[in-house]
């Protein structure tokens, strides 16, 4: 089934085409150069700059899939959760598009897309991961949501731990900006670490492991604003030759130069990354299941996916490095399934910026 993807719940303008599985055309105009001086997505040019783009990437995708208008079978279009400006360009456009060419159309969720990018193959790249089994553990960390999830289906997710403040991918963002390492903030201090020493800080990591208000545990939870706040105000106090001698010092200037700055990042990215693995072990050895499939802008990080390919009883399955970002593909490839199963979206379905299942308050 030829099914039209659309992706615009954030800065990325995004369309593909994706039939059986097997992706078509990809097509992604992104933002970047338009909020790197902010370091951070602004919404309003965010929305802007996809509506000025949106005709163009659609047109361009079918065109490099060597497809009309006519030759679509369905339709599938980033419903929730986003930017809503940025969400609301993309499912008018996608509404009208269905409405005039008399064909089905479907809502996603953008989280359950991530998840379901590892099951998709590009057409001409070869076969690289097998496709994975349900049900299977699903690793979700973008810059929006960090979340570990037992997945039983396509649409049949349970969440078993989230982060109860910043996702990973915005931690990533956050210190990024503040040490001037570049934008975006994940890919300036992955490439950054490949230079430093992954042991010359040693950050804390946050303990979570007890009951909440509702007497249960919260085992495979996380969070990341201590994180950020050791990396950027209290620097010095761990910095493992002077916290062996006992001593401390005021916070470090910004940005830091040579391998001072790769330093900072390389630890940073491994106690950001060993914090989302603590939780996904522990998940792992208590559900018995040893599938992991990642998704999510963080899913492209080299020392995640180093660390998870050496993890002796896990088999861990992630999406081609186009894949991992925000992409039509995957928006098009969990919508081929809908549409399969018979399910349609309303032309009166309206956006929503949130999904509650996967961001929780601290227990």
């Amino acid at each position: 089934m030829k099914v039209l993807g659309i992706e615009t719940s954030c800065d990325e303008c995004a369309a593909a085409v994706v039939d059986k599985g097997i992706v078509l055309s990809n097509v992604v105009a992104t933002q970047i150069p338009f909020h790197a001086k902010y370091q951070g997505v602004v919404p309003e040019i965010a929305s802007r700059m996809h509506v000025r783009w949106i005709y163009g990437v659609v047109d361009r995708a079918l065109k490099d899939g060597g497809l009309r208008p006519e030759d679509l079978e369905g339709l599938a279009v980033t419903a929730h959760p986003g930017l809503l400006g940025s969400l609301l360009v993309g499912l008018h456009f996608a509404k009208a598009f269905a409405w005039a060419r008399n064909i089905p159309y479907i809502g996603v969720d953008h989280l359950l897309a991530h998840l379901y990018a590892a099951r998709l193959h590009i057409k001409g790249a070869g076969d690289s991961a097998a496709y994975p089994d349900y049900p299977f553990l699903g690793l979700l960390v973008s810059g929006g949501h960090s979340a570990i999830c037992r997945v039983d289906d396509f649409d049949r997710v349970s969440v078993l731990g989230t982060t109860i403040d910043d996702a990973v991918g915005e931690a990533f963002d956050k210190v990024a900006k503040f040490y001037g390492f570049g934008y975006p903030g994940g890919i300036a201090i992955d490439t950054l670490a490949q230079t430093g020493d992954s042991g010359a800080f040693k950050f804390p990591m946050p303990n979570l492991y007890k009951k909440g208000r509702d007497g249960k545990d919260h085992p495979y939870d996380f969070s990341y604003s201590g994180l950020k706040t050791a990396v950027v105000n209290q620097l010095e106090q761990f910095r493992v030759k002077k916290a062996e001698a006992g001593s401390g010092g005021p916070p470090e200037t910004p940005a830091p130069s040579g391998a001072e700055a790769a330093d900072i990042a390389a630890s940073f990215q491994k106690t950001a990354i060993d914090i989302l693995l603590r939780g996904l072990f522990r998940a792992a050895a208590d559900t018995g299941i040893s599938t992991v499939v990642a998704g999510g802008g963080v899913a492209a990080n080299s020392y995640l996916r180093a660390r998870l390919a050496g993890e002796r009883g896990l088999q861990t399955i992630f999406p081609p490095l186009q894949l991992c970002g925000d992409n039509g593909a995957m928006v098009a490839g969990i919508g081929e399934r809908y549409l399969l199963r018979g399910d349609r979206s309303s032309l009166s379905q309206t956006a929503s910026a949130r999904v509650r299942a996967f961001r929780k308050p601290y227990p």
